[in-house]
């Protein structure tokens, strides 16, 4: 499969787990009115305006955010002549603006992107990838953190927190309602089905759970976006293969492992052993590598 055939197919997969979310919050709250009656009808507008105000105040002021969170520091053409090139270079093949540069001073390899929209993008790179990888490498890392910005992900990633954190205080606010008082509007306004009364219980227990592994996968499909999309831009799969491997092949992880920023970097800082794949914000490394080999012997 070429970039091309791979930017289409995680196109519309992450529409499609856009649309999971969208019919996850149709069913908390069927479950919602089903299971407690028609007063849980004002708990929606309030758990989604949350969680609107929460996510998208971020997401307006997204670069400035990560900044702060990860210590990154802005820096100059002049501080980096041979960096800023390469930047120069990606943007002109992408027709993206010049975004701002920063630095992390870290001995971990990796990168981020972040920014509410072209005009207003970001890309930093950690002290480690800078001194560990050649021209070609970088420039790879450099279209992949520009895909992010081309493909609008912090946009995709504000709308997939949204829908969850406005499932997770939904859920929690119900959750609650059942500890005071609410089956007693329940029995007033619900038909009694016992199945259904269940079925809907079930739903509101496990709608976060749900909703969180539909975030990740979302994350995880807007990663291999970003790999595909990085070849459109340079024509060169093999650059961003072997940045991959110099990532894969170190075992150093940066000092900024806050969840809050996990999914931004070229490799997440959380994806170890440790993580379900289901959990994953990135796809394994190797599959990224392996998808990448593919391209190559197309080109």
């Amino acid at each position: 499969m070429n970039f091309r055939a791979q930017q289409a197919v995680n196109k519309r997969k992450t529409i499609g787990l856009l649309v999971g979310m969208a019919v996850l919050v149709w069913l908390v709250v069927y479950a919602a009115l089903t299971y407690f009656g028609t007063t849980t009808a004002g708990i929606v507008p309030i758990a989604v305006g949350i969680a609107l105000i929460s996510v998208w105040g971020s997401y307006y002021g997204a670069d400035k955010l990560v900044i702060t969170m990860t210590g990154a520091k802005l820096i100059q053409e002049s501080d980096n002549p041979k960096l800023f090139n390469l930047i120069h270079e990606v943007t002109i093949a992408s027709g993206l603006p010049m975004p701002k540069v920063a630095v992390v001073v870290d001995t971990a390899p990796n990168a981020f992107a972040t920014g509410r929209n072209p005009e207003h993008a970001l890309i930093a790179f950690t002290t480690g990838i800078l001194e560990a990888m050649d021209r070609d490498q970088l420039q790879g890392v450099i279209a992949h953190e520009m895909a992010h910005v081309a493909n609008r992900d912090t946009l995709v990633s504000a709308v997939a927190a949204t829908t969850a954190g406005a499932i997770a205080i939904l859920s929690d606010m119900l959750t609650r309602m059942m500890w005071f008082g609410g089956g007693r509007e329940r029995d007033r306004d619900s038909n009694g089905n016992p199945i259904a009364l269940i079925l809907s219980l079930v739903i509101l227990i496990l709608a976060p759970l749900a909703a969180m592994l539909l975030k990740s996968a979302i994350s995880r499909k807007r990663e291999s976006l970003a790999d595909a999309t990085a070849v459109a831009f340079t024509r060169n799969p093999a650059g961003l293969r072997s940045a991959l491997e110099v990532l894969a092949a170190d075992s150093t992880v940066v000092r900024q492992k806050s969840t809050a920023v996990a999914h931004i970097w070229i490799e997440s800082p959380l994806d170890g052993k440790s993580v379900s794949k289901l959990f994953s914000t990135h796809p394994p490394i190797q599959e990224r590598i392996a998808v990448l080999k593919a391209m190559e012997s197309l080109t």
